[in-house]
């Protein structure tokens, strides 16, 4: 249960990472806001990795090339999933970026990341 709490954690600091550039690139410097939806969602797995590796899972597998080769699988499935979500309940519901970007990362991070997360990623 601790492990998962951690990881609830870590998705929480990943998120706000991937919303506060995905918000940024859009506001501040008018980017699409698929294109900046796609670039927070990966600078929010780069910190994701890396707190899950040291911190919630704490691997101590010194081949992190073959964990990083399993998390980028893992996180093109979820860029995909949320990439998806944004571009379906923004362009044919009118729903608000952030309200889509929201909802699409709540049920991707329930539904998948942890699992594929724990069990793919950095089971010893």
């Amino acid at each position: 249960m601790l492990t998962y709490l951690k990881a609830q954690a870590s998705s929480l600091i990943a998120s706000a990472t991937d919303f506060g550039i995905t918000i940024i690139a859009v506001n501040f410097f008018g980017l699409w806001y698929l294109a900046a939806s796609i670039i927070g969602t990966i600078s929010g797995g780069v910190v994701n990795f890396y707190v899950n590796r040291k911190w919630v899972f704490q691997s101590q597998s010194r081949d992190i090339t073959w964990q990083v080769f399993r998390y980028i699988l893992v996180w093109a499935g979820n860029l995909i999933i949320v990439t998806a979500g944004v571009f379906t309940l923004t362009h044919f519901f009118n729903l608000n970026y952030v309200l889509a970007k929201v909802l699409s990362s709540v049920v991707t991070g329930i539904s998948y990341n942890y699992i594929m997360q724990k069990q793919f990623i950095f089971s010893s």
